[in-house]
């Protein structure tokens, strides 16, 4: 196993609400001295083919691939002193595959700076993490999918600027979700693209060092990688990784909108949706009757936090002339992180769509509590039809100001008002005050993002 820990290189969360094991793991030191390791012996097999390093140079590495040979303290302490991790463990790296083979070690990094190293291994990380945010999108995505179907003809009321507005449907708002998601696979599928690179460049991006074999050994670096040649080293251009880091922002902001839905439906005095139950789940320490919005909270929080990540990540990008100094550093713990917060709503709000809790029957009687208001809209367009815009609009302004002076339900002061009778029988007043009969084209939209045509009715 690697040494202990030095707590100045420990880059994995401390907090259970912001990352997930699976990308600690991918965004831990162990993990990206292995992706060094494997750039150096890539590049040693380059070198090799070419003829510049000599005939088993890589295979002296090869042993040392899947296993954790650094000695994490010393590592420690001289990347301190020399700015970055590449440095000591470039000399770690070597003392062990002189060890072994003394002409390889001779050719350990041939061509190659520490922005390479540490880039490159960056990019493979990353490749490893958005494998794992895909997967994270899709099972969301299904999830909340069949909450969809479920319930697409579930009523409830539509609300604009927090007040009630005219009726949609849960399944509605889901595939809403959905629609959003469903864009951010798409951007993160090509900004991966555009982001999972190879970094080679030497100490100015020129590969001087290896002379006329600098292209040949790039391209054989690249497919040992498995990774795309860039058109040009990209040392101080960090649009691409600024990019990915943007994208993963909008889907944690997406996935915290949802939870913000989650959230405000939960309320006590709303009740019309809950997060899943179970022992010890979002109690209170002093309330025991509280059954709190946990995930919806954490997701909220990596939301929150997003935005200033991917700042900083701007900010960086004015990096000085061929190498940057200091604005390259910021990004180190800062792109992981965008990263862990990005798995980590993720995986709360998967926890919400496989058991989202839903009470449509809260659903009816919040609808109905301001006694048919919120189908005003409806009487209204249905009268325009017949008397034009502004005539309809107005009657229907004072039979709701009468309604809500006098405390009555709508259809109550539609019935008495003359000049609605002459337009509207009680039958037609009856069907444009159900909620049930307003929804449009909630359907054909729920159809459109999920897929099919066996959505609920």
């Amino acid at each position: 196993m690697v040494g202990r820990r030095s707590e100045c290189m420990t880059t994995a969360s401390t907090s259970p609400f912001f990352s997930t094991p699976e990308m600690d793991r991918i965004f831990s030191l162990q993990n990206q001295l292995r992706w060094m390791t494997r750039f150096e012996w890539a590049l040693l097999s380059a070198l090799e083919s070419a003829g510049i390093a000599g005939q088993g140079a890589a295979a002296a590495v090869e042993p040392l691939l899947d296993v954790d040979f650094v000695d994490i303290p010393s590592l420690s302490k001289e990347a301190r002193l020399a700015g970055n991790l590449a440095i000591p463990f470039l000399r770690q790296l070597t003392a062990k595959v002189r060890e072994r083979n003394q002409a390889a070690a001779t050719s350990i990094h041939l061509g190659a700076t520490s922005q390479d190293v540490l880039d490159t291994a960056l990019v493979l990380q990353t490749r490893q993490a958005l494998a794992l945010i895909l997967s994270g999108v899709d099972e969301l995505q299904a999830l909340l999918s069949e909450q969809a179907r479920s319930h697409a003809g579930t009523v409830m009321a539509g609300r604009t600027w927090l007040q009630d507005g005219p009726p949609t449907t849960l399944g509605l708002k889901i595939a809403g979700w959905i629609a959003a998601s469903s864009r951010h696979r798409q951007r993160l599928n090509a900004a991966g693209r555009r982001t999972t690179v190879l970094q080679f460049g030497g100490a100015v991006g020129t590969l001087s060092v290896l002379g006329e074999k600098g292209a040949e050994v790039s391209a054989a670096l690249a497919r040992n990688l498995d990774l795309r040649e860039a058109e040009i080293p990209w040392h101080t251009h960090r649009d691409n990784l600024v990019e990915m880091a943007a994208v993963l922002g909008m889907l944690i902001g997406s996935v915290g909108k949802m939870a913000r839905d989650v959230a405000l439906l939960m309320q006590t005095e709303v009740g019309e949706v809950s997060e899943p139950a179970g022992e010890g789940r979002g109690g209170s320490s002093t309330m025991p009757q509280k059954s709190n919005p946990v995930a919806s909270a954490a997701i909220i929080a990596a939301a929150t936090r997003a935005p200033g990540l991917v700042s900083t990540l701007l900010s960086a990008m004015m990096q000085e002339h061929e190498r940057g100094l200091g604005n390259w550093q910021a990004e180190w713990e800062t792109y992981p992180e965008i990263f862990r917060l990005a798995a980590a709503a993720l995986e709360r709000m998967i926890e919400i769509a496989r058991d989202l809790r839903v009470f449509p029957e809260r659903m009816a009687f919040n609808l109905d509590a301001t006694g048919g208001l919120a189908m005003a809209e409806a009487v209204s367009v249905a009268l325009a039809a017949r008397m034009g815009r502004e005539r309809a609009h107005e009657l229907v302004r004072v039979a709701s100001k009468r309604a809500l002076s006098e405390n009555r339900r709508l259809r109550e002061i539609l019935i008495e008002m003359t000049e609605v009778r002459e337009q509207l029988s009680r039958a037609e007043i009856d069907r444009l005050l159900d909620p049930s009969h307003y929804l449009g084209s909630a359907q054909r939209f729920i159809e459109r993002v999920i897929g099919g045509s066996d959505a609920a009715g």
